[in-house]
């Protein structure tokens, strides 16, 4: 291990020392991972949230809201239209606003501060069937939780196996631990014997968790103005791909395995903040080629001046029912 990353590893530690974890009055599940971005989180997040509410429960997210500038704790919504810009929310906070409704988002560094003001803003029912998600919650180590679910990415779960900044790890693989439930992500984008090997990583550090495979899976294509088109017209199609993600080349992959031809891609730093001179660049660069994003992507050019042929890939989380009924119980 290289000086930088024994720094922050000893900084890791003394911090999880320091910080006495609270507990709020209702259960709190956590989605996490231990390396820095690209296991699909918010997809998961947003599943996670629907499936409760379809067995009847009441989904809070606490959320930090990365990036987002809005001191909390404050609401990304209410359960109806998002209440921030995604500035202010962050990327991923104002995605899952968007696409969840009637599920109250919190953003607040303290999760358990964000908890208590929800509690305290008379919009949520107290009852038993009250359950707050804590998204990107694994090292959030000043909140209790009754359920701690890892995502690994199955296609690179943990890079060159070194902690930042030297490598992707958020803390080390002996942190996995601590995980009661974990999930390896895009499993259909890797094959059986890279699955098998980091099943068994895993399982050097955590033999009792349960261990379950998801996909992240194209559900639809997006335009600028919200409305749907059919993932149909992207066989054959010739497109330009841009993005500013942890994982850029999943999602090319992605449009790959749909047959589009990506002639042209451009990778920018993930949590890109957009500008009219990026857009403006990447509509020369595409040459009347179809424009492909990310949804997260797609929340940060609002305000920007978009050409009629840009579209973002929207993704969904599938994964095991079995999943569900060890979280909410069946």
């Amino acid at each position: 291990m290289g000086l930088l990353s024994g720094i922050y590893g000893i900084v890791l530690r003394i911090a999880r020392l320091l910080k006495k974890p609270k507990t709020l009055p209702y259960k709190v599940i956590s989605i996490g991972n231990i390396t820095l971005g690209g296991t699909g989180k918010t997809p998961a997040v947003i599943a996670l949230a629907e499936e409760a509410k379809r067995r009847g429960f009441q989904p809070c997210i606490l959320t930090r809201g990365y990036k987002g500038k809005a001191k909390g704790p404050c609401f990304v919504t209410k359960g109806e239209e998002p209440l921030l810009d995604v500035s202010q929310a962050g990327d991923e906070a104002y995605l899952m606003s968007e696409a969840l409704s009637g599920v109250v988002i919190i953003k607040c560094a303290d999760r358990y501060e964000g908890g208590m003001f929800a509690l305290n803003s008379q919009l949520l029912t107290l009852n038993s069937q009250l359950i707050f998600i804590l998204d990107d919650g694994f090292q959030h180590c000043q909140l209790n939780r009754d359920k701690d679910i890892v995502l690994i990415d199955a296609t690179n779960p943990f890079d060159n196996g070194k902690l930042f900044p030297e490598g992707r790890l958020r803390e080390p693989l002996s942190a996995l631990k601590r995980a009661d439930i974990i999930v390896l992500s895009k499993t259909d984008m890797t094959n059986e014997k890279r699955i098998t090997a980091c099943i068994g990583k895993i399982k050097r550090h955590n033999a009792d968790a349960p261990i379950y495979s998801s996909s992240h899976v194209p559900a639809a294509l997006m335009s600028a103005s919200g409305e749907a088109e059919s993932l149909d017209t992207l066989k054959e199609r010739r497109v330009y791909a841009f993005s500013g993600i942890a994982n850029p080349s999943h999602f090319e992959a992605l449009l790959t395995s749909m047959g589009a031809e990506v002639v042209k891609s451009k990778r920018f730093r993930d949590h890109h903040h957009y500008q009219q001179g990026d857009i403006d660049k990447i509509i020369n660069e595409a040459g009347g080629m179809d424009i492909i994003t990310t949804e997260k992507d797609m929340v940060k050019l609002k305000g920007l001046t978009l050409p009629d042929n840009i579209f973002a890939l929207r993704i969904k989380f599938l994964i095991d029912g079995n999943f569900y009924d060890d979280i909410f119980g069946k």
